[in-house]
């Protein structure tokens, strides 16, 4: 393992994309999985999950993802693709290697070291642990007076023990929104959506063209003009909700995607909020003495159920918090094909959220940085 030229931390899409990108530039690579399977974060999330993305302008280089998949390829058919990806290109891929730690071994030189107690050397290291890596807990005062159910929605996989139940979801990105159509759909006796900030709702699809097209024919335009055209294409598409509780967001689209949150893809939330089977409440403040809610308005609610939507961390600090390539948010400071002038041989690939898909952006940049490692 530690003569391969590139060692590739993550079978994920990401990691995947690098290697076989690596393999067509003739370059041996091995990538390091910590599950015991590739694809290990798709394996975990919810049932109903679909990529938001088309099928078209999701595969990863060099294997087109089955047109049996269908246009809005299911969470289960993602991994299916991911495991003909791994085959398709021979990778090598050492599951059940948990890396912990990257240190540097001289000028130009890696040692990473597993929880196993073992240390592998190399001279390039990418870095594809995924944009959801760490869960991110709720942090509400009082929490701990909640007696009911509290779950990150990491948790969530299915409607069914929530039958009959008088559910909170916390957080109205697209994972919380669609787990609160989720449940509505699977018997939930009564479902509300805490919401902090309205959120940019788009329609996934309109007139056959997709939200993704418009994304990436937008993403290199500036701010301002993109929130303009946003906010006008929003009026004729997205209902006004606020009759509902869900006003439309104050905010331009594309500055909030700047700070780090993508739109809302419309998967039934409309619909839902329209026939009040998702009910919009304030954002959770607080709990009071006895266990109840205390909402940012000043109402108090009882739900039996709260599955917190409170997202993820990218989880880096412990690998390379030591090594200066991280911001003060966690993410690293140069991404893609290009290495910091410190740290050589380090890249990252698939820590950002663009609005032109998730896959796309790691399929382009797993030909880059396979570009940049075969030049040397």
């Amino acid at each position: 393992m530690s003569n391969a030229a590139v060692l590739v931390i993550g079978a994920g899409p990401g990691g995947l994309a690098v290697a076989a990108a690596l393999r067509r530039q003739g370059v041996a690579s091995v990538v390091l999985e910590r599950s015991d399977d590739v694809g290990a974060s798709w394996r975990r999330h919810y049932e109903r999950l679909h990529l938001h993305t088309t099928r078209r302008w999701s595969s990863l280089p060099g294997l087109p993802i089955p047109r049996e998949f269908g246009r809005w390829v299911a969470r289960e058919d993602v991994v299916r693709y991911l495991e003909l990806y791994t085959a398709h290109h021979r990778l090598d891929v050492r599951t059940g290697v948990d890396v912990k730690r990257i240190a540097r071994a001289g000028y130009g030189r890696w040692v990473l070291e597993t929880t196993a107690g073992d240390e592998l050397a190399g001279s390039t290291v990418v870095i594809a642990t995924g944009y959801n890596h760490t869960p991110v807990p709720p942090s509400w005062p009082g929490v701990e007076t909640f007696t009911g159910e509290l779950v990150h929605a990491s948790a969530y996989r299915n409607p069914e023990p929530y039958r009959g139940k008088d559910v909170l979801v916390v957080g109205a990105g697209n994972t919380g929104s669609e787990i609160a159509v989720d449940l509505t759909e699977g018997g939930a006796a009564r479902v509300r959506l805490a919401i902090r900030s309205a959120p940019h709702i788009v329609r996934r699809s309109n007139l056959g063209w997709p939200a993704q097209g418009t994304g990436i024919v937008v993403r290199h335009l500036p701010v301002p003009v993109v929130d303009t055209i946003a906010a006008a294409v929003a009026r004729v598409e997205v209902p006004d909700l606020s009759a509902f509780g869900l006003p439309r967001p104050t905010t331009g689209l594309y500055s909030r995607v700047m700070q780090g949150s993508v739109p809302l893809q419309d998967v039934g939330l409309i619909a839902a909020v329209q026939a009040r089977r998702v009910e919009p409440v304030a954002a959770v403040d607080s709990f009071d003495d006895d266990g109840a809610v205390v909402l940012a308005d000043g109402s108090r609610i009882a739900p039996e159920v709260i599955i917190a939507a409170t997202g993820y961390r990218r989880g880096l600090e412990p690998l390379v918090g030591r090594l200066d390539v991280l911001d003060d948010r966690g993410l690293p400071r140069v991404h893609g094909p290009r290495t910091s002038v410190d740290a050589p041989g380090l890249y990252f690939t698939g820590y950002t959220n663009p609005i032109s898909g998730m896959f796309r952006e790691l399929g382009i940049d797993a030909e880059r940085i396979a570009r940049a490692i075969s030049r040397g």
